[in-house]
């Protein structure tokens, strides 16, 4: 099976490639902006044209999108998360190769969800921010796209090659600092948000998976479970070893906690971090998430396998390696 994967030098696209990479059955080409890629192409400048001549010539069975962006302005989201997606359609729509398409969406274009509650695919989509505005409008451009095409809408991916500037990646910074300086106090703000953690690597037999079944649509890929971030440092400290207090910060009215503050500051120092630290999910979706995942497993035979524990302890270990 021929597969062009997009964006294989990202987050997700990394352990998309090393699960497509170990099966045998699977002839892999990478097309990304970066040296490493084996074909280099913009996405969100390149033209449709260009890219179908391409899509001609290697003739893929499969194309697997994780290209796309996560921070920026809306001006920069939009090219990278929708005009980027717009190319690909418009260039598999032109080529003769009839490849399927593997599209990942994220959980941010549904929005916040009622705390107690799981999204299915079924729910009315309502993104909080520009990034999942700009999600949801690539999630509707395949969808209506007349491709052999299918959605998975991720949830919040850890495990290793978390970036460090997530908030769990910035928890186990945050952590490595204070067991580096001997600080058996650590406070933290901003960790009653829930949001349901799948391991990167479940993803990517997620992705491994779609592009396998004839399933199309929008799926969602989570572990059902929502876990507070409190809970979660909590997790990451016992993994680590850090036996000192972890102490949580109430950002107070009018103001957007922050992630990490630092040891025992002043009361003033506190507040002045508090409201210029950046939101601990700026990702518009409230304090609660968690996924439906029966479409998953009942179209797509995908459970996930990994818990938070061992994603927590990979990202762990990749802190404690920081100098």
């Amino acid at each position: 099976m021929r597969v062009l994967l997009l964006g294989a030098n990202g987050y997700l696209g990394r352990f998309v490639a090393d699960r497509l990479l170990a099966d045998p059955a699977v002839q892999l080409t990478a097309l990304g902006r970066g040296d490493d890629a084996d074909v280099r192409f913009d996405l969100a400048s390149g033209s449709p044209g260009a890219l179908t001549r391409f899509l001609d010539a290697v003739h893929p069975g499969v194309v697997i999108n994780c290209a796309g962006a996560t921070r920026g302005g809306a001006r920069e989201l939009t090219r990278h998360n929708t005009v980027a997606v717009a190319t690909v359609c418009e260039a598999l729509r032109r080529s003769g190769c009839g490849a399927r398409l593997v599209q990942l969406g994220c959980a941010s274009e549904y929005g916040p969800s009622q705390p107690g509650s799981s999204t299915a695919e079924d729910a009315v989509p309502r993104p909080g921010g520009p990034y999942g505005v700009s999600k949801l409008a690539g999630t509707e451009l395949v969808l209506g796209s007349g491709l052999d095409a299918i959605v998975l809408r991720v949830f919040s991916p850890v495990g290793p090659g978390t970036p460090a500037g997530s908030p769990l990646g910035r928890l186990a910074e945050a952590m490595r600092r204070a067991m580096q300086s001997g600080d058996g106090e650590l406070k933290l703000a901003g960790l009653g948000v829930q949001r349901d953690f799948v391991d990167v690597r479940d993803v990517a037999r997620a992705v491994h998976a779609a592009s396998l079944s004839a399933a199309q649509g929008v799926v969602n890929i989570g572990t059902g479970r929502s876990v507070k971030l409190r809970d979660a440092a909590a997790v990451l400290a016992r993994v680590a070893g850090y036996g000192g207090a972890l102490h949580e910060l109430d950002a107070g009215p009018g103001l957007r906690p922050g992630v990490i503050g630092a040891p025992r500051p002043s009361a003033d120092a506190v507040m002045e971090h508090l409201a210029a630290s950046p939101a601990p999910y700026p990702d518009g979706c409230g304090s609660w998430q968690q996924a439906d995942v029966r479409t998953a497993r009942d179209r797509l035979g995908w459970r996930p396998r990994i818990n938070l524990e061992e994603s927590l302890a990979d990202i762990w270990m990749e802190a404690a390696c920081r100098i």
